[in-house]
C-alpha cells in the first residue's frame, strides 16, 4: 500500500518541478521571444508563413480567428476521410487492410480532429500503417496544435493583447513544442522497448505447435504524440495496456508525465503573460489540490477491492480485474483519473473494471473538464470559471465585478455561459436517448447501475474529447458512431468560438484603476472560492447521472448485493 502511494507522490513531484520549466518555454514561444530552436526553425516556419500567405504581425479578431479554426479543420478532416476510405490503394499496408464502414471512418475523423480520439474500432485489424501514421497521426499534431493556439489566444485576450494569428501559433504549436518534444519522447520509448517498423504482422508458432499473430508497426512516434498532445488514441485496441505501447514502469511514467505537462504549464505560461505568477501558483495548487482529493478517492477504491469479491475470499485485495500486473492498483488509478483530468483519454488498464469511486473520479473529470483540462481550452475553461467567481462575489458585495482590472459584463456572462452549459447539452441529452430504448440503442453489457456509468461515460467522453471508454459498452453502431460524433463536434467547436470571442472582447476592455474596493483575484481566499464555485456547479450541473450511476454503485456493493 505504501509503495503505491509513494510511486503516486513522486509522479505528482515531477510534474510540479518540470511545470514553471515548460510553462517558462512555452510563454517565450507565444510571446514570439528568443529560444534555442531559432536557428533550426526559424527558416522552416517563415517557408510555411510564406507558402500560407501569412506575416507574423498579421493579427486576427476573434471571429477571424474562429473562422479560420473551423476552416482549416474542417479541410484537414475531409482529406483525411479519404486517406482513410482509400485506405487499401495506399502505401504501408502489409497487411492487405480493406475500408472500415462509412459511419467508422466518419466517427473516426470527426474524433481525431477534435482531439478527441475516441475509438470504435481495433487498431492493429482495422487500419493501416498508412492511415495510423500519416492520416490520424497528422490529426493529432494539428488537433492538439488547434487547441494550444486557441488557448493561447483567450490568454492573450484576457491579459488585454491581441490574439495574434492562428496560422502562426498553430505552426509555432508544432514545430516549437510537439515536435521537439516527441522526437525526444519517440526514442526514449524506443530504447525501453516500443517498436518501430513499418513490417507487418509476425507469425510466430509457440511451443505448444499452434499459430500466433503478433501485431506491430510504428509505435513509438506514433505513442508520444499521442500522450504528449493529449489525443489518446491507440495504435493498438487495448491502448497503453498493450505491451508495445506501454512496456513498463519507465515508460508509463514517461507516457504520464507527457500527458499532464502541457495542460499544467500553461497555467504558468497564463502568469508569464498576466505578469502575475503569484495568481498563476494559487490556480495551479488549487487544481493540483481537486486533483489528488480525486486521485485519493479512486485509488482507495482499487486499493480496497470489491467487497463481494473480498467477502469470498475472506480477505481482503485490489482490485486487480481489467489491470495490468506490471502497473498494478496504484500507477492503473493514477493514470485513470490523470487521462480523465487532462483530456487524453488513453488508458493503461480498462476503466470499464474501475470500482464505481473511481468512475466516480473519473466523470467528474470529464464533466468539469479544468483539472487539468485538454490541450489549451481546459485552461481557457479554468479562467472561465474564474470570471464566473468574479461575477458572483462582484454580486455578493455590489461591485461591479472585474478581472485583471477589466470590467465584466452582461456580454462576457453570456459567452462563459454557453462554454459552460454546451457541455452538459452533449452530454445529458444524448444519454437520455439512448438509455430510453435501452434494446436498440444503449449497447448495455452490465445492467442496473453500472449500465448507466457505460452509457454517461461515452457521451462525456466525446462532448470533452476525451476519448476514453467503458469498453464494456457495445458501441461500434450507427447510433453511437453518428451520436458522439455529433457531441464532440458540438462539445469542441461552439465553446471554442465562444471562448475566441470573449478573448477578444476582454482584449479591447479599458483597464480599470485599482482602489481600496477591487476584488484581489490573486489571493487565497478568491481561489478557494473559485474551487468551491467549480465544485458546486459540477456536481449540481451533473448530480442525477452520479447518483444513479457511480453512487448507486458503489452503495449496492457496500450493501452487499
Amino acid at each position: 500500500m505504501g509503495q503505491g502511494f509513494l510511486q503516486i507522490g513522486l509522479t505528482l513531484a515531477i510534474v510540479i518541478l518540470i511545470t514553471p520549466v515548460l510553462g517558462r518555454y512555452i510563454a517565450r514561444v507565444f510571446l514570439g521571444e528568443r529560444t534555442l530552436l531559432d536557428p533550426l526553425m526559424n527558416p522552416i516556419e517563415h517557408s510555411i508563413y510564406v507558402l500560407v500567405g501569412v506575416r507574423k504581425k498579421d493579427d486576427m479578431k476573434g471571429g477571424q480567428y474562429a473562422r479560420a479554426v473551423l476552416a482549416s479543420n474542417f479541410i484537414m478532416g475531409i482529406v483525411v476521410y479519404f486517406l482513410v476510405y482509400f485506405q487499401r490503394l495506399l502505401p504501408w499496408n502489409p497487411n492487405g487492410l480493406g475500408a472500415p464502414t462509412w459511419s467508422v471512418v466518419l466517427h473516426t475523423v470527426v474524433s481525431f480532429v477534435t482531439n478527441t480520439d475516441q475509438q470504435h474500432y481495433t487498431g492493429e485489424t482495422t487500419l493501416s500503417y498508412f492511415s495510423q501514421v500519416a492520416a490520424l497521426g497528422f490529426l493529432m499534431f494539428t488537433s492538439a496544435a488547434t487547441g494550444l493556439a486557441v488557448g493561447i489566444a483567450f490568454i492573450r485576450g484576457l491579459t488585454g493583447k491581441s490574439l495574434g494569428n492562428y496560422y502562426i501559433d498553430l505552426t509555432r504549436a508544432i514545430t516549437r513544442i510537439l515536435l521537439p518534444i516527441c522526437v525526444i519522447g519517440a526514442i526514449a520509448l524506443l530504447l525501453l522497448g516500443v517498436p518501430q517498423t513499418l513490417a507487418g504482422t509476425l507469425v510466430v508458432k509457440t511451443l505448444e505447435g499452434s499459430t500466433q499473430y503478433i501485431a506491430r508497426g510504428p509505435v513509438a512516434s506514433f505513442e508520444m504524440i499521442k500522450m504528449l498532445g493529449e489525443n489518446g488514441g491507440g495504435f493498438f485496441g487495448v491502448n497503453s495496456a498493450h505491451p508495445f505501447e506501454n512496456p513498463n514502469n519507465a515508460s508509463n511514467l514517461i507516457e504520464m508525465i507527457a500527458m499532464i505537462s502541457i495542460p499544467a504549464a500553461l497555467i504558468y505560461t497564463y502568469g508569464i503573460f498576466a505578469n502575475n505568477i503569484k495568481q498563476a501558483w494559487l490556480l495551479f495548487w488549487m487544481v493540483l489540490a481537486i486533483f489528488v482529493v480525486l486521485v485519493g478517492i479512486a485509488a482507495t477504491g482499487e486499493l480496497q477491492g470489491n467487497p463481494l469479491v473480498n467477502a469470498s475470499l475472506g480477505w481482503e485485495e485490489p482490485n486487480l480485474e481489467g489491470k495490468e500486473i506490471r502497473f498494478g492498483w496504484a500507477q492503473t488509478a493514477l493514470w485513470g483519473v490523470m487521462t480523465t483530468a487532462t483530456m487524453c483519454g488513453g488508458v493503461n488498464g480498462m476503466h470499464d473494471s474501475f470500482m464505481p469511486q473511481g468512475i466516480f473520479s473519473t466523470l467528474f473529470n470529464m464533466f468539469v473538464q479544468i483539472i487539468w483540462g485538454g490541450q489549451g481550452t481546459g485552461t481557457a475553461y479554468l479562467f472561465v470559471y474564474l470570471i464566473l467567481t468574479v461575477f458572483l462575489t462582484g454580486l455578493m458585495v455590489g461591485r461591479t465585478p472585474e478581472f485583471l482590472g477589466r470590467k465584466i459584463e452582461k456580454r462576457e456572462i453570456i459567452l462563459a455561459s454557453v462554454v459552460l452549459l454546451i457541455h452538459p447539452i452533449t452530454v445529458l441529452i444524448p444519454s437520455a436517448i439512448a438509455l430510453a430504448y435501452p434494446v436498440s440503442l444503449s449497447g448495455i453489457t452490465n445492467p442496473g447501475f453500472h449500465g448507466v456509468s457505460q452509457v454517461v461515460y461515452e457521451f462525456a467522453s466525446a462532448g470533452a474529447n476525451n476519448g476514453s471508454g467503458l469498453e464494456g459498452l457495445k458501441d461500434n453502431t450507427l447510433w453511437w458512431n453518428l451520436s458522439t460524433s455529433f457531441s464532440m463536434l458540438v462539445g469542441r467547436y461552439i465553446p471554442m468560438i465562444a471562448l475566441l470571442i470573449l478573448a477578444e472582447s476582454m482584449s479591447h476592455k479599458p483597464v480599470v484603476p485599482e482602489t481600496p474596493g477591487t476584488l484581489k483575484t490573486d489571493s487565497l481566499l478568491f481561489t478557494s472560492v473559485t474551487s468551491i464555485v467549480i465544485v458546486i456547479l459540477g456536481v449540481l450541473t451533473f448530480f442525477p447521472v452520479l447518483a444513479l450511476g457511480p453512487l448507486a454503485e458503489s452503495f449496492k456493493l457496500a450493501a452487499g448485493s
